[in-house]
């Protein structure tokens, strides 16, 4: 489970053991977890067949108008909304700070921090 915040677009978004980890999850059917701007995390690590991991997955994360409210955009390296459907994602969300979180297979995905006990409780249902 990776939480969100901004501080990871700049280090655990491009951190070759985070990538790893999450690769060798995904590898042994294991959840891989993340809300807000965490999906950020997700954007360089690759599906065992050497896809995009979030290639034609049901994903979300910090929206991009979510992004402008906070008055970030000009700052982050990155907009996740932006990255995750570039990278093939099937991106979806609901209206800012709404709690939205969505499950593809072992993977969830999270909106925003208003989703972080809606990611939780998916988590929990994987182990149920």
């Amino acid at each position: 489970m990776y939480p969100g915040g901004h501080g990871l677009l700049w280090d655990l978004a491009n951190d070759q053991d985070s990538i790893a980890i999450i690769e060798a999850m995904v590898a042994a059917n294991k959840p891989v977890a993340s809300v807000c701007h965490a999906p950020a995390v997700l954007l360089k690590a690759k599906a065992p067949n050497g896809e995009p991991l979030v290639k034609g997955k049901k994903v979300a994360g910090f929206t991009n108008s979510e992004e402008d409210a906070v008055q970030l955009t000009d700052v982050v390296p990155l907009l996740v909304e932006d990255e995750l459907i570039r990278l093939g994602g099937q991106y979806s969300k609901v209206d800012d700070w709404q709690s939205y979180a969505i499950t593809d297979g072992k993977l969830i995905t999270g909106q925003n921090p208003a989703s972080s006990e809606a990611v939780a409780k998916a988590i929990l249902e994987l182990f149920s």
